[in-house]
């Protein structure tokens, strides 16, 4: 059931700020000021045929590059000079999505995500895939980027080797390294504990990592294919607000129970 106020399913009032919409995006985004979101942080169906419970990604080819067109020709408007956006995609589309967003946009990085999928076999035709193409876009080169939240500690022995006078008191040296463009994070098997009944869910670590660096404090983050609401779980977690849109309301159900899972403090969602 849609709440009164848009959001996805009765129960407990949400976090402040956090708002769920049992809606379509594409129809919808109307309602949604332009230059009023500081990050877009999307993860789309990628055209591949996965079952969602309904037929949202079941376009291939032309079809589907022609959707990923609308949808970001009313996605980008919303965000202020300042904003960026992040795109999750398959390489056999990232080559036109990312030729297309550079017409509209800054790009800044390609990421590559690592998906650490085990040697089982598999085809032997080609090389296995085993990553997602994630692009990285901004408004302007005067984006927000904080880099402080998201670097990588240094262990034990790689800072005692650095420990001569010439390195003493370096920042990168206290706080940790910049994490590169490959991250390598396990996917979420059935097994782990973050999993819940997503066929695609994306690991919190990947999209906490992009709420920490390119929304800042306060600000507002959407996702236009919220799916079961990790992005939502990553701004509650960060005091960032977020507006996000699905039309699967078994998800937004989802969504809704682990967000405020976080208000909670349950394992799994509010614990690291």
């Amino acid at each position: 059931m849609q709440a009164e106020d848009g959001s996805a399913g009765p129960g407990q009032a949400l976090p402040a700020g956090i708002t769920l919409l049992n809606r379509n995006f594409l129809t919808d985004v109307v309602n949604l000021p332009d230059a009023s979101i500081d990050l877009i942080l999307a993860d789309p169906p990628y055209g591949l045929g996965k079952d969602y419970g309904n037929d949202s990604d079941m376009r291939s080819g032309e079809d589907f590059l022609a959707w990923t067109r609308a949808w970001l020709e009313l996605a980008i408007p919303k965000l202020k000079p300042s904003g960026s956006l992040y795109v999750f995609c398959t390489w056999q589309y990232a080559p036109e999505i990312f030729s297309f967003l550079k017409t509209q946009l800054t790009m800044v990085n390609e990421i590559i995500w690592d998906r650490r999928v085990p040697s089982m076999g598999g085809t032997t035709r080609r090389y296995t895939s085993v990553h997602d193409n994630i692009g990285f876009f901004a408004v302007s080169k005067a984006y927000y980027f904080d880099l402080d939240p998201i670097r990588i500690p240094y262990d034990a022995v790689t800072k005692k080797a650095r420990s001569r006078k010439l390195f003493e008191g370096s920042k990168w040296l206290e706080l940790g390294y910049n994490p590169k463009d490959v991250w390598s994070v396990s996917r979420l098997h059935r097994q782990h504990a973050e999993r819940v009944d997503h066929p695609t869910q994306k690991p919190l670590e990947i999209i906490e990592r992009m709420v920490l660096a390119s929304c800042p404090p306060g600000g507002r983050v959407l996702d236009p294919f919220m799916g079961s609401g990790t992005t939502a779980v990553a701004c509650a977690r960060q005091q960032r607000e977020f507006v996000g849109y699905e039309i699967n309301e078994s998800y937004c159900a989802i969504a809704r129970e682990r967000v405020n899972a976080v208000r909670r403090g349950e394992r799994g969602e509010a614990g690291d």
